[in-house]
């Protein structure tokens, strides 16, 4: 089987995430392989108003994200210059980030519902049909 080198872990740090993360450390030899990424996405909508947000609400989302995400990755010992906190579409910075430091395997959870986008989910799915490296995907 292919030893991975470089890795990057996409976690929701608002959700579910200990599955993703375990998976990737386990895959990892050691913590220094891995890169965790959170993607914010620049406008954020509100059920049912349908009104979007931005702004200063989506740079405070994304520092408290930069501050959990930090704190995960000094649990982990992941290096912290491996915390990545981009703002945009999720799948898109995803594959952004795996290229750039030549990663060459991306774990991310599912959702596991029913049907193809469901059972990924819209990100995961989109980030599996668009990746250039391998992908992982953790049911969570």
């Amino acid at each position: 089987m292919k030893q991975y080198e470089r890795i990057v872990a996409a976690i929701d740090v608002y959700s579910e995430y200990d599955h993703v993360l375990k998976r990737a450390l386990s895959i990892a030899n050691n913590a220094s392989q891995l890169s965790v990424v959170f993607v914010t996405l620049p406008t954020t909508y509100f059920q049912p108003y349908i009104s979007e947000v931005g702004g200063d609400y989506v740079a405070e989302i994304q520092k408290q994200a930069k501050t959990r995400l930090e704190d995960i990755a000094s649990k982990n010992d992941i290096p912290s210059d491996q915390v990545h906190i981009p703002v945009g579409n999720a799948a898109e910075e995803i594959h952004t980030l795996a290229n750039d430091i030549n990663a060459d395997l991306i774990v991310i959870g599912t959702h596991g519902r029913s049907g193809l986008k469901l059972l990924l989910g819209s990100t995961a799915n989109s980030v599996l049909h668009g990746a250039k490296q391998d992908v992982l995907a953790v049911r969570v």
